[in-house]
Formats: C-alpha cells, structure tokens, sequence
C-alpha cells in the first residue's frame, strides 16, 4: 500500500470527493510523505506545513506519561506554539485522489471504488475527470 498524502477540497468535484481524500501523484518519486494539502474553492492549491510546531520532549523518571518500561522510548511531542503555514503549491500535473474512507454504492469494495483525476497548472484546477475503477 505505502505512504499517501491527504487532500481535503473545498473544490467541489463529486459527492464521494467532499471529504479527506488520499493521493500518491503530488509529490514526484516519492509516492507521498504524509503531507496535508487543501484545494480551496476557486481551485487553488495549498500545502498544510506544521513543521516546528511541537517539539520532541525526553520524559524524565516522575513526568506524566513516563512509562519505566519503555526504558529509551519515553519522548512525546509537546505544541510549542508556533503555527503551521498555509502556502500556494504550484504544480503543473495531473493528480488521482481518492476517498479516504469510502462508502460508495458496491458495498464499499476497494476495487470499485471512484478516482477523480486533476490537472493542476500553476497549482490551479484546470480541469477534472471521475474515474470509476469497477462495478456497473
């Protein structure tokens, strides 16, 4: 299965599109990071950044959450703060996402589930396609 990264539209494409969707097309070689993008409404898209917004804390022996067991193990990310950045992500390609979860009219069977196949210039919807990988 490997690694994705989300997409949540505000772009209206179809009903099984309208909530966190999935996608291994918009980061090139890598097939996703886990990365948070957004389409906006008049189609425009952002990529979600909250790099340096916690910071990765040792616990010490008497710290909540501190687990002996865990020996090595006993860091947790604590928010620091600092917010994450919203920033127009200018790509010129074709994009398939997917439904995170979806719940379509097969009973929810993988192999039939809907793509939506974007193309993206300059980072902007230019135009779409519903692709439905099976069923009738």
């Amino acid at each position: 299965m490997g690694m994705f990264d989300y997409v949540r539209s505000s772009y209206y494409f179809d009903e099984d599109f309208k909530g966190q969707c999935q996608t291994k097309d918009i980061e090139d070689n890598y097939g996703g990071t886990m990365s948070q993008y957004w389409i906006s409404p008049d189609g425009q898209l952002y990529l979600i950044d909250y790099s340096h917004t916690a910071d990765f804390v040792e616990l010490k022996e008497g710290d909540e959450g501190y687990e002996d067991k865990l020996a090595i193990f006993n860091f947790k990310w604590i928010p620091n703060g600092t917010h994450g950045k919203v920033r127009p992500w200018n790509i010129t390609k074709y994009v398939v996402i997917y439904p995170e979860k979806w719940k379509g009219k097969w009973e929810g069977k993988w192999e039939d589930r809907t793509d939506c196949r974007v193309h993206f210039v300059n980072g902007i919807v230019q135009n779409y396609e519903i692709l439905t990988k099976g069923g009738t």
